[in-house]
Protein backbone atom coordinates (compact mmCIF):
# COMPACT_ATOMS: atom_id res chain seq x y z
CA UNK A 1 0.00 0.00 0.00
CA UNK A 2 1.32 3.48 -0.85
CA UNK A 3 1.97 6.00 1.93
CA UNK A 4 -0.87 8.28 0.88
CA UNK A 5 -3.33 5.38 1.00
CA UNK A 6 -1.94 4.29 4.34
CA UNK A 7 -2.61 7.74 5.79
CA UNK A 8 -6.20 7.58 4.54
CA UNK A 9 -6.71 4.29 6.39
CA UNK A 10 -5.59 5.72 9.69
CA UNK A 11 -7.47 9.00 9.23
CA UNK A 12 -10.69 6.97 8.87
CA UNK A 13 -10.41 5.26 12.25
CA UNK A 14 -11.82 8.24 14.16
CA UNK A 15 -12.97 7.84 17.71
CA UNK A 16 -11.78 4.25 18.22
CA UNK A 17 -8.15 5.28 18.18
CA UNK A 18 -8.84 8.53 20.01
CA UNK A 19 -9.56 6.44 23.10
CA UNK A 20 -5.89 5.54 23.17
CA UNK A 21 -4.73 9.10 22.64
CA UNK A 22 -3.03 9.14 19.26
CA UNK A 23 -2.99 12.51 17.51
CA UNK A 24 -4.35 14.03 20.74
CA UNK A 25 -1.20 15.69 21.99
CA UNK A 26 1.90 17.15 20.40
CA UNK A 27 4.17 15.65 23.06
CA UNK A 28 3.87 12.25 21.36
CA UNK A 29 5.82 13.59 18.46
CA UNK A 30 8.34 15.30 20.71
CA UNK A 31 9.31 11.97 22.25
CA UNK A 32 10.02 10.22 18.93
CA UNK A 33 10.40 12.97 16.29
CA UNK A 34 11.36 10.46 13.57
CA UNK A 35 8.37 8.16 14.11
CA UNK A 36 4.63 8.66 14.02
CA UNK A 37 2.78 7.16 17.00
CA UNK A 38 -0.68 5.73 16.56
CA UNK A 39 -1.59 4.88 20.14
CA UNK A 40 -0.29 5.19 23.68
CA UNK A 41 -0.80 3.21 26.88
CA UNK A 42 1.05 4.81 29.77
CA UNK A 43 4.64 5.27 28.61
CA UNK A 44 4.34 2.68 25.80
CA UNK A 45 3.78 3.83 22.23
CA UNK A 46 2.62 1.98 19.15
CA UNK A 47 4.08 3.41 15.96
CA UNK A 48 2.86 3.45 12.38
CA UNK A 49 6.07 1.68 11.28
CA UNK A 50 5.15 -1.35 13.40
CA UNK A 51 1.81 -1.94 11.67
CA UNK A 52 2.49 -0.83 8.11
CA UNK A 53 4.48 -4.00 7.13
CA UNK A 54 1.55 -6.17 8.30
CA UNK A 55 -0.92 -4.71 5.83
CA UNK A 56 -1.35 -6.73 2.66
CA UNK A 57 -0.81 -4.95 -0.64
CA UNK A 58 -4.18 -6.17 -1.91
CA UNK A 59 -6.16 -5.08 1.14
CA UNK A 60 -9.07 -2.75 0.51
CA UNK A 61 -9.32 0.51 2.44
CA UNK A 62 -12.09 -0.98 4.60
CA UNK A 63 -10.17 -4.21 5.34
CA UNK A 64 -7.05 -2.23 6.23
CA UNK A 65 -8.99 0.03 8.57
CA UNK A 66 -10.59 -3.00 10.26
CA UNK A 67 -7.23 -4.75 10.64
CA UNK A 68 -5.54 -1.67 12.10
CA UNK A 69 -8.37 -1.05 14.55
CA UNK A 70 -8.26 -4.67 15.74
CA UNK A 71 -4.46 -4.63 16.02
CA UNK A 72 -4.40 -1.43 18.07
CA UNK A 73 -7.17 -2.63 20.38
CA UNK A 74 -5.35 -5.94 20.96
CA UNK A 75 -2.07 -4.12 21.56
CA UNK A 76 -3.72 -1.78 24.06
CA UNK A 77 -5.55 -4.60 25.81
CA UNK A 78 -2.32 -6.56 26.27
CA UNK A 79 -0.46 -3.52 27.58
CA UNK A 80 -3.25 -2.62 30.00
CA UNK A 81 -3.59 -6.19 31.28
CA UNK A 82 0.18 -6.42 31.73
CA UNK A 83 0.14 -3.21 33.74
CA UNK A 84 -2.68 -4.46 35.93
CA UNK A 85 -0.91 -7.77 36.42
CA UNK A 86 2.29 -6.06 37.60
CA UNK A 87 0.28 -4.02 40.09
CA UNK A 88 -1.99 -6.76 41.42
CA UNK A 89 0.16 -9.90 41.40
CA UNK A 90 2.27 -10.60 44.46
CA UNK A 91 5.98 -9.89 44.47
CA UNK A 92 6.70 -13.60 44.83
CA UNK A 93 4.55 -14.44 41.82
CA UNK A 94 6.15 -11.69 39.72
CA UNK A 95 9.62 -12.91 40.69
CA UNK A 96 8.62 -16.46 39.76
CA UNK A 97 7.41 -15.34 36.32
CA UNK A 98 10.49 -13.18 35.77
CA UNK A 99 12.66 -16.21 36.45
CA UNK A 100 10.64 -18.33 34.03
CA UNK A 101 10.97 -15.67 31.32
CA UNK A 102 14.71 -15.37 31.91
CA UNK A 103 15.16 -19.14 31.76
CA UNK A 104 13.12 -19.36 28.59
CA UNK A 105 15.12 -16.56 26.96
CA UNK A 106 18.41 -18.22 27.93
CA UNK A 107 17.17 -21.54 26.60
CA UNK A 108 16.22 -19.95 23.26
CA UNK A 109 19.64 -18.36 22.89
CA UNK A 110 21.63 -21.44 23.80
CA UNK A 111 19.44 -23.75 21.73
CA UNK A 112 19.78 -21.51 18.66
CA UNK A 113 23.56 -21.38 19.12
CA UNK A 114 23.79 -25.16 19.49
CA UNK A 115 21.70 -25.71 16.38
CA UNK A 116 23.95 -23.33 14.43
CA UNK A 117 27.06 -25.20 15.57
CA UNK A 118 25.48 -28.56 14.75
CA UNK A 119 24.48 -27.34 11.29
CA UNK A 120 28.04 -26.25 10.61
CA UNK A 121 29.94 -29.18 12.05
CA UNK A 122 27.73 -32.28 12.24
CA UNK A 123 27.81 -34.78 9.38
CA UNK A 124 24.38 -35.42 7.86
CA UNK A 125 25.46 -38.31 5.63
CA UNK A 126 24.34 -41.79 6.70
CA UNK A 127 25.97 -44.63 4.78
CA UNK A 128 24.28 -47.81 3.66
CA UNK A 129 26.58 -49.77 5.95
CA UNK A 130 25.52 -47.71 8.97
CA UNK A 131 21.87 -48.29 8.10
CA UNK A 132 22.39 -52.02 7.68
CA UNK A 133 24.43 -52.39 10.88
CA UNK A 134 21.82 -50.57 12.95
CA UNK A 135 19.00 -52.57 11.35
CA UNK A 136 20.68 -55.91 12.06
CA UNK A 137 21.13 -55.00 15.72
CA UNK A 138 17.70 -53.46 16.30
CA UNK A 139 15.42 -55.19 13.80
CA UNK A 140 13.52 -57.10 16.47
CA UNK A 141 12.27 -53.71 17.64
CA UNK A 142 10.91 -52.84 14.21
CA UNK A 143 7.63 -54.73 13.97
CA UNK A 144 5.02 -53.88 11.38
CA UNK A 145 1.76 -52.40 12.57
CA UNK A 146 -0.01 -53.22 9.30
CA UNK A 147 0.17 -55.59 6.37
CA UNK A 148 2.56 -54.78 3.52
CA UNK A 149 2.67 -56.14 -0.02
CA UNK A 150 4.94 -56.07 -3.03
CA UNK A 151 3.12 -56.14 -6.35
CA UNK A 152 3.02 -55.12 -9.96
CA UNK A 153 -0.23 -54.16 -11.64
CA UNK A 154 -1.83 -52.33 -14.53
CA UNK A 155 -5.23 -50.80 -15.02
CA UNK A 156 -6.50 -51.31 -18.58
CA UNK A 157 -9.40 -49.63 -20.33
CA UNK A 158 -12.44 -51.93 -20.26
CA UNK A 159 -12.25 -52.75 -23.98
CA UNK A 160 -8.45 -53.20 -24.19
CA UNK A 161 -7.78 -55.62 -27.07
CA UNK A 162 -4.50 -57.26 -25.97
CA UNK A 163 -5.49 -58.06 -22.39
CA UNK A 164 -4.41 -61.72 -22.62
CA UNK A 165 -0.93 -60.73 -23.77
CA UNK A 166 -0.63 -58.21 -20.96
CA UNK A 167 -1.66 -60.90 -18.44
CA UNK A 168 0.95 -63.32 -19.77
CA UNK A 169 3.79 -60.78 -19.70
CA UNK A 170 2.79 -59.36 -16.32
CA UNK A 171 2.90 -62.84 -14.79
CA UNK A 172 6.18 -63.94 -16.42
CA UNK A 173 7.87 -60.53 -16.26
CA UNK A 174 11.25 -61.28 -17.85
CA UNK A 175 13.38 -58.66 -19.63
CA UNK A 176 11.45 -58.96 -22.89
CA UNK A 177 8.14 -58.76 -21.05
CA UNK A 178 9.21 -55.59 -19.25
CA UNK A 179 10.26 -54.03 -22.54
CA UNK A 180 6.91 -54.97 -24.10
CA UNK A 181 4.88 -53.58 -21.20
CA UNK A 182 6.90 -50.36 -21.21
CA UNK A 183 6.30 -49.96 -24.94
CA UNK A 184 2.50 -50.08 -24.57
CA UNK A 185 2.31 -48.46 -21.13
CA UNK A 186 0.98 -45.25 -22.64
CA UNK A 187 -2.30 -47.09 -23.24
CA UNK A 188 -2.71 -48.10 -19.58
CA UNK A 189 -4.78 -46.04 -17.16
CA UNK A 190 -2.39 -46.90 -14.30
CA UNK A 191 0.69 -49.04 -13.93
CA UNK A 192 3.25 -50.10 -11.35
CA UNK A 193 6.14 -52.37 -12.32
CA UNK A 194 8.32 -51.67 -9.26
CA UNK A 195 7.62 -54.86 -7.33
CA UNK A 196 10.54 -54.27 -4.96
CA UNK A 197 8.61 -51.47 -3.26
CA UNK A 198 6.65 -52.34 -0.11
CA UNK A 199 3.25 -50.66 0.12
CA UNK A 200 0.45 -50.75 2.66
CA UNK A 201 -2.82 -52.51 2.02
CA UNK A 202 -4.66 -49.20 2.32
CA UNK A 203 -2.57 -47.80 -0.51
CA UNK A 204 -3.31 -50.82 -2.71
CA UNK A 205 -7.03 -50.53 -2.00
CA UNK A 206 -6.96 -46.85 -2.94
CA UNK A 207 -5.39 -47.74 -6.32
CA UNK A 208 -7.65 -50.74 -7.01
CA UNK A 209 -11.21 -49.75 -6.03
CA UNK A 210 -12.79 -53.22 -6.48
CA UNK A 211 -10.41 -54.39 -3.77
CA UNK A 212 -11.78 -53.64 -0.30
CA UNK A 213 -10.88 -54.16 3.33
CA UNK A 214 -13.47 -56.95 3.39
CA UNK A 215 -12.08 -58.96 0.47
CA UNK A 216 -8.36 -58.12 0.49
CA UNK A 217 -7.41 -61.34 2.32
CA UNK A 218 -8.80 -63.30 -0.60
CA UNK A 219 -6.62 -61.54 -3.16
CA UNK A 220 -3.52 -60.22 -1.39
CA UNK A 221 -1.60 -63.48 -1.05
CA UNK A 222 2.00 -64.17 -1.94
CA UNK A 223 2.51 -65.22 -5.62
CA UNK A 224 -1.17 -64.71 -6.42
CA UNK A 225 -2.41 -63.15 -9.66
CA UNK A 226 -5.89 -61.68 -9.83
CA UNK A 227 -8.11 -59.72 -12.19
CA UNK A 228 -10.81 -57.33 -11.00
CA UNK A 229 -13.02 -54.98 -12.97
CA UNK A 230 -15.27 -51.98 -12.45
CA UNK A 231 -16.72 -49.21 -14.62
CA UNK A 232 -13.34 -47.45 -14.69
CA UNK A 233 -11.30 -50.34 -16.03
CA UNK A 234 -9.73 -53.77 -15.60
CA UNK A 235 -7.13 -54.26 -12.83
CA UNK A 236 -4.47 -56.93 -13.43
CA UNK A 237 -2.32 -57.57 -10.38
CA UNK A 238 0.53 -59.91 -9.50
CA UNK A 239 1.41 -60.14 -5.80
CA UNK A 240 5.08 -61.00 -5.36
CA UNK A 241 5.36 -60.95 -1.57
CA UNK A 242 3.37 -60.24 1.60
CA UNK A 243 4.32 -59.27 5.14
CA UNK A 244 1.78 -59.49 7.94
CA UNK A 245 1.31 -57.17 10.88
CA UNK A 246 3.90 -57.90 13.61
CA UNK A 247 6.41 -59.28 11.08
CA UNK A 248 9.84 -57.66 11.14
CA UNK A 249 9.75 -54.57 8.93
CA UNK A 250 12.07 -54.74 5.89
CA UNK A 251 15.03 -52.37 5.87
CA UNK A 252 13.89 -50.64 2.68
CA UNK A 253 10.57 -49.75 4.30
CA UNK A 254 11.94 -48.28 7.55
CA UNK A 255 15.15 -46.81 6.14
CA UNK A 256 13.92 -43.19 6.54
CA UNK A 257 13.07 -43.87 10.19
CA UNK A 258 16.45 -45.44 10.90
CA UNK A 259 18.21 -42.56 9.21
CA UNK A 260 16.43 -40.06 11.44
CA UNK A 261 17.32 -42.09 14.54
CA UNK A 262 21.00 -42.20 13.57
CA UNK A 263 21.11 -38.50 12.75
CA UNK A 264 19.41 -37.66 16.04
CA UNK A 265 21.93 -39.74 17.99
CA UNK A 266 24.80 -38.19 16.07
CA UNK A 267 23.43 -34.73 16.80
CA UNK A 268 23.16 -35.44 20.54
CA UNK A 269 26.69 -36.85 20.63
CA UNK A 270 27.98 -33.79 18.82
CA UNK A 271 26.23 -31.43 21.25
CA UNK A 272 27.67 -33.31 24.25
CA UNK A 273 31.12 -33.02 22.71
CA UNK A 274 30.63 -29.29 22.15
CA UNK A 275 29.49 -28.75 25.73
CA UNK A 276 32.52 -30.61 27.05
CA UNK A 277 34.89 -28.64 24.83
CA UNK A 278 33.31 -25.33 25.86
CA UNK A 279 33.79 -26.12 29.54
CA UNK A 280 37.35 -27.36 29.03
CA UNK A 281 38.25 -24.23 27.07
CA UNK A 282 36.70 -21.97 29.71
CA UNK A 283 38.66 -23.72 32.46
CA UNK A 284 41.87 -23.42 30.44
CA UNK A 285 41.27 -19.68 29.87
CA UNK A 286 40.31 -19.23 33.54
CA UNK A 287 36.82 -18.07 32.57
CA UNK A 288 35.19 -20.84 34.59
CA UNK A 289 36.13 -22.31 37.94
CA UNK A 290 34.40 -24.19 40.70
CA UNK A 291 35.07 -23.24 44.30
CA UNK A 292 35.37 -26.33 46.45
CA UNK A 293 33.60 -26.15 49.79
CA UNK A 294 35.36 -27.42 52.89
CA UNK A 295 33.61 -30.40 54.41
CA UNK A 296 32.61 -29.82 58.00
Amino acid sequence: MKTSGFKKVFSSLGGVLFVFGFYSCGKFFEKQPDQEPLARVGEAYLYRSEIEPLLGLNMSKEDSASFVTSYINNWASNKLLLGKAKINLSEDKLAEFDELVANYRNDLYTRAYKEALVAQGSDSLVTDQELEDFYNIEKQNFRLKEKLVQLRFVQLPNQFLNKDEVIKTLKRFNADDIQYLDSIGVHFNKLNFNDSLWVTVDRVISEIPPLTAENEKEYLKKSQFFELEDAKGVYLTKITDVLKANDIAPLSYIEPTIKQVLLSRRRLDYIRKLETEIIDEAIKDKEFEVYAKDDK
